[in-house]
């Protein structure tokens, strides 16, 4: 028997999606979502940052916080395929693995010293939920770590493959200016399930203390109500 391996959170980010539903599929899809990187107190030593400001982009190895579970399944359904065909676990990036573990290559825009907090990261283009646990960060080479004719297999697509995105101004201004393009990007993207394509049905997305309510159709979306998040409602601290 193989035995435990010991992993210690080194960090948590703090991002704009409160819970899953909206979150982009893959890092770097949405180059305009801005999160946070803090660092837990026994980590916030700005020497084991030094040499990291001359890095335009790093790797996040995290945890799938919110899809912890006991077992492992050695074929998931993945929603770009419909939710309907299975494939191996291995041949994915489904959250459901033997090890609930993600890695994500973002932006690096900001190495900063806070006074309470310490070195505080300021990424673009992440793709993890608020606080969701980092065990490492590494940089990224491009030298290396790029591969740009590397077949993507079942899940190639390209960033073009968006959908037309409306918005009324007067629901667009109930959103802080400084979210309003990565939320008009995250939308583009298509928050739905892979298996989910009904006309008329009204979605719900949790962004940056608001929820937004759409409906999406022959490549269009459009956003019909601009709400406050329920923690805004209940007072509760936001995603400012």
């Amino acid at each position: 028997m193989l035995q435990p391996v010991e992993m210690r959170v080194i960090a948590h980010i703090h991002s704009d999606f409160p819970s899953k539903f909206g979150i982009p599929r893959q890092s770097g899809l949405v180059d305009a979502l801005a999160s946070t990187i803090v660092f837990e107190p026994d980590y916030r030593n700005p020497d084991a940052l030094r040499g990291l400001e001359g890095y335009s982009h790093i790797w996040l190895l995290w945890q799938f916080s919110a899809a912890v579970r006991d077992g492992w399944s050695p074929t998931v359904r993945p929603p770009r395929l419909g939710g309907n065909t299975r494939m191996g676990v291995f041949a994915t990036r489904s959250p459901f693995r033997p090890n609930p573990i993600g890695l994500s290559s973002v932006q690096l825009r900001e190495i900063a010293i806070d006074r309470k907090l310490g070195p505080v990261l300021h990424v673009l283009g992440a793709d993890l939920m608020d606080g969701t646990p980092i065990f490492d960060i590494k940089p990224y080479l491009a030298y290396t770590d790029a591969h740009p004719q590397a077949t993507g297999g079942f899940a190639f697509s390209s960033k073009e493959d968006v959908l037309q995105v409306d918005v009324p101004p007067e629901l667009l201004e109930r959103v802080h200016p400084s979210r309003r393009d990565a939320l008009l990007h995250v939308l583009a993207q298509d928050p739905r399930p892979g298996y989910q394509d009904t006309p008329g049905r009204i979605y719900k997305m949790e962004f940056a203390g608001v929820e937004v309510h759409f409906t999406a159709a022959d490549g269009r979306l459009t956003v019909c109500d601009v709400l406050p998040a329920k923690d805004e409602i209940l007072g509760k601290p936001g995603s400012e």
